[in-house]
Parts: structure tokens; sequence; C-alpha cells
């Protein structure tokens, strides 16, 4: 019997499965996550290390060599190479293709805890694996011409980290640029000297004043409290007048020895968007997240968030580019 008239005496039977398979097809078109990038394994994983501001030599013999002999140690390592600069060291792990990276995750972060208190002391670091997911998906700016930078940081980091990592999919917030807000006090060492004070002394006494702690229980009518103590400074005038010496010739405050100012933090990061220094919100995905659906999500939960709280929100559909 020949191929043809098999087909052609068959052709329903053939004809129902080509429909079988292109219903699948389309059922399946609508379920397929949808990412910028492949969903892919990368046997890698990059370990990021600070230690403040140490000289690179020191910090190649101090840190950089023991974490990498640390890390040599963990079952499957097949080859490592660092980089490493004042202060900073990032080395790459690479393992075999078709290792499970979660499990090599943990191995390499249980070996760099291990020898951590071999470290110089204030030594952290950070591992991740290198999958598509370490990059944003989508990123966010914010710009204003009436708010100032310190404003909009606060506003990402207050308001939208809280409102979209609550959205499906959305695997972390990170935010760029800005400024934050901090209390400076600048020590006159003159006038520090004549009072007979060092820089020490000014620190424990700002450590001392600004304090929140338990101090105990306290059980009344069948319900028990908590005592807290909070002495944590809240305004300039507080700090300016924090108490640094006191006896028999008087009180020695802050503000007789340095002045407090609001500053903002140093940043070495500058985000601009449209001519505007603005603040950059990234959003990454969670693994197997589809894309189009949570640019969607996202879209609408800072529309609800922008009608609620800020009535000023402008913003045009199909861009990521928000101004207040």
């Amino acid at each position: 019997m020949s191929f043809a008239r098999l087909v052609g005496r068959q052709r329903r039977f053939i004809l129902f499965v080509i429909a079988l398979l292109v219903l699948g097809g389309v059922f399946s078109a609508f379920k397929l996550p949808v990412a910028l990038f492949p969903r892919t394994q990368f046997p890698r994983i990059v370990v990021s290390l600070d230690a403040g501001d140490r000289p690179a030599k020191q910090m190649e013999l101090q840190v950089t060599r023991p974490v990498e002999l640390a890390i040599r140690g963990v079952l499957g390592v097949r080859g490592l190479r660092s980089a490493t600069s004042r202060g900073n060291a990032e080395i790459a792990v690479d393992f075999d293709w078709g290792e499970d990276m979660v499990s090599a995750l943990l191995q390499v972060e249980s070996a760099i805890n291990q020898t951590l208190s071999q470290l110089p002391p204030g030594t952290v670091f950070h591992a991740e694996r290198r999958d598509p997911t370490v990059f944003p998906v989508i990123a966010y700016s914010l710009t204003s011409d009436t708010r100032s930078q310190v404003q909009l940081r606060d506003l990402a980091d207050y308001g939208l980290v809280p409102l979209l990592t609550s959205v499906g999919g959305v695997g972390s917030i990170g935010v760029l640029g800005g400024r934050q807000a901090e209390y400076r006090v600048s020590v006159d060492p003159a006038r520090l000297d004549a009072f007979g004070l060092t820089l020490r002394d000014v620190a424990q006494a700002l450590s001392a004043s600004n304090v929140l702690t338990a101090v105990g229980l306290v059980e009344d009518n069948y319900k028990l409290y908590l005592e807290v103590v909070d002495t944590r400074l809240r305004s300039l005038e507080q700090i300016r007048r924090t108490v640094i010496r006191s006896g028999q010739n008087g009180l020695v405050e802050l503000q007789d020895v340095a002045d407090v100012r609001v500053e903002s933090v140093p940043n070495w990061q500058r985000v601009t968007a449209d001519g505007h220094n603005a603040v950059l919100v990234q959003v990454y995905q969670q693994p197997g997240a589809s894309v189009v659906r949570l640019s969607r999500d996202i879209g609408a939960a800072l529309q609800s968030y922008a009608a609620i709280s800020h009535p000023a929100y402008t913003s045009t559909s199909g861009t990521t580019r928000a101004s207040w």
C-alpha cells in the first residue's frame, strides 16, 4: 500500500490529530512565560567582598586569597577568577554545566562564612548566581521640577519599593540615584582641644544619647507590657544640645565644639532622565515570571498608588517614565 493511499484512507484521523496539535499549541501559547532572556542556569557564582578603604595589596593578601582558598574546597568548583581593588574584590566561581546552582550557592556562602572570623573586622560579602534574573527587566525614572532629590529618593524607598514588591512575579526592587538626608556633625578641632575633649568623646556622647532599647516587662491586669527606653535624637536642636561632658565647671554641649546641619549622604552615582536628575527604580523578575504580565500589573499598581497618594502624577501610557 502506497503512502498516498494510506493518508487518503486515514485522512479523518490525521485531520483530528492536526486539530488537536493546533489547539494544544494555541493553549500553550497563552501559558508560556515571556521574558527578555531565555531561562538558563549559568554555572557561575559571583562573590563581592567589601572591606572598607583597605589598600589593594593588603586587600589581596588579607581578604581575596583566604576567601579563594575557602571556595576552592567547595565540591564541583571548576575554576576561579578574581579582581581586587581598594577595599573591594570580586571573585567569579565557575562550575560544570548541569550543576545544581542553588546547592552550589549555599555551599559557597557556607565556606565564606566559616572563614569570616579570619578576615579583617567589618568585612562583608554578597554572593549571587549569574542568571538572567540578576538583570532588571523594567526601570522607572522619577523626575520632578518641584521636589528635591531627597524627597524623590524617599518616595522610591518608602513608597514605591513596598508597593512594587507586593506585585506577583517581582523578585526584588533596586533604587539608584537621588539623595539620602543625614545629620552631619562638623567638629572644630580648636574648640574641641580647648575643652580637653577628643573625637571619641563626641562619638560616645552621641551614641549614648541616641538609644532605643527594651528595659523590662511589667504585668498589670493580666496583661504583659514591654518597657522601652527611647532617647533617639529627632531634631537638629536635640543634637546640638547633646551633653558631651558635665562637671563643676558646667556643661559642654555639642554645639559648643561642632556645627550640626542637615546634609545628604555622599553619592558617587548620578542618574539622569530627560535632562533632569532622577531616581531610577529597577524591577527584577522572579524566575519563570512573565515580563508582559509583570509590566501590566506594575503599571496598574502605580496608577492606583498615584491616584490615591499623588494626584499630580503624570505618566504616558507605554513608557517607563513617571514624573512628580
